[in-house]
């Protein structure tokens, strides 16, 4: 079944979506949408380095990724707005990245496949890590999931409780450094950041408890994930900018029954 690059290129978006839910849930809670974008942007500085040093493009993503997520908590709060220092790093971090694979032979053929995705080129080594990457991260924000809820919707009663906020962002953080790490090779480093915020934004106006929101995150993810890519099948058009507006169709149809409610 997986000699199909079609089931191959299904399966991955699936996985990237699952990985994406339940984290995406928590960005729009604690409004952090410009922090997973910022983290995402790092992922292309990764992949330069990682090509520099002939090593696997998910590891090189991965620590990068992790270093602007702690670089960005140890600077906030220290003279600059956040949502400032979010966005030198982020443009400095993407603009670092497409210089420096300019400078690498071979990779600027690479280079739109990196920035955009290419889930059809996913192979069954790709898709494993892919499925662990999200297993790991579903598996960590289970573990945490009362601490994270609790920390993020009642920040008093947390601290009254003995919960670190820090802590349970750095936990956070460590998810979204693999997240992205995980889906730059399904939809790339400029498009993971829609697919952390549109899904659980289509979902808020649905789901009546957070368990509820997360289900229902995945099941959109899951659904513009391969509505995508058989529109894209059958349009000839880019296949990761269509999972996004495919996602975005779903927020749209979210939104008008909000609207039609109140």
């Amino acid at each position: 079944m997986l000699d199909d690059f079609l089931v191959r290129a299904g399966l991955a978006g699936i996985g990237t979506a699952l990985a994406a839910a339940p984290l995406g849930c928590f960005v729009v809670w604690r409004r952090m949408a410009y922090f997973g974008d910022a983290t995402a942007h790092a992922a292309l500085l990764g992949v330069a380095m990682s090509l520099a040093f002939q090593g696997p493009i998910m590891l090189g993503v991965l620590a990068a990724a992790l270093a602007m997520a702690i670089l960005v908590q140890t600077l906030s709060g220290r003279g600059l707005a956040e949502d400032t220092l979010l966005g030198v790093l982020a443009h400095s971090a993407l603009a670092i990245g497409l210089v420096a694979v300019s400078f690498l032979s071979g990779a600027r053929l690479d280079l739109m496949g990196y920035l955009f995705g290419d889930i059809l080129a996913v192979n069954v080594f790709d898709l494993a890590l892919i499925w662990g990457g999200a297993a790991v991260v579903i598996a960590l924000l289970a573990w945490r999931w009362q601490r994270l809820l609790t920390a993020t919707l009642n920040p008093d009663l947390a601290q009254a409780s003995g919960i670190s906020f820090r802590t349970e962002q750095m936990v956070l953080t460590v998810a979204l450094a693999l997240t992205v790490a995980v889906a730059i090779k399904a939809v790339g480093a400029l498009l993971i950041g829609a697919l952390l915020i549109i899904p659980p934004a289509a979902a808020r106006p649905l789901a009546r408890t957070p368990e509820a929101m997360a289900l229902i995150t995945a099941a959109i993810g899951s659904g513009a994930a391969i509505a995508g890519l058989g529109a894209s099948f059958q349009f000839d058009t880019p296949t990761g900018p269509t999972i996004v507006c495919v996602a975005a169709a779903f927020f749209c149809a979210s939104a008008l029954v909000a609207l039609l409610r109140a």
